[in-house]
């Protein structure tokens, strides 16, 4: 369509655009096999304090789905390390796991 675009931002700034933006979330751990394979090499806090790893992280479902935007990896115990509180992650089932 003329004069339109794929932008977010452009969405967001009230411009025309191709289509609406969509906001899609997911676990990554439970949706991407090449994320799985990435992450056996390693704990979830040493992936994010690596620039490069969470960049990759980041960027497989843009490159998966063709989304037009990706929010940078992290995971919400971040807080909680940055602060000292002695989090570890440890391998094995999660809670709601079966």
């Amino acid at each position: 369509m003329p004069g339109r675009t794929r932008s977010s931002f452009a969405h967001a700034r009230g411009e025309a655009t191709e289509r609406a933006p969509v906001w899609f979330m997911r676990q990554a751990g439970r949706s991407l096999p090449e994320y799985r394979r990435l992450r056996a090499s390693g704990d979830i806090l040493a992936a994010i304090r690596d620039p490069a790893l969470a960049c990759e992280i980041t960027l497989q479902p843009v490159r998966r789905y063709g989304v037009d935007a990706a929010i940078v990896f992290s995971d919400i115990i971040v807080p909680l390390a940055a602060i000292g509180l002695g989090v570890e992650v440890v391998p094995g089932p999660r809670p709601g796991d079966r």
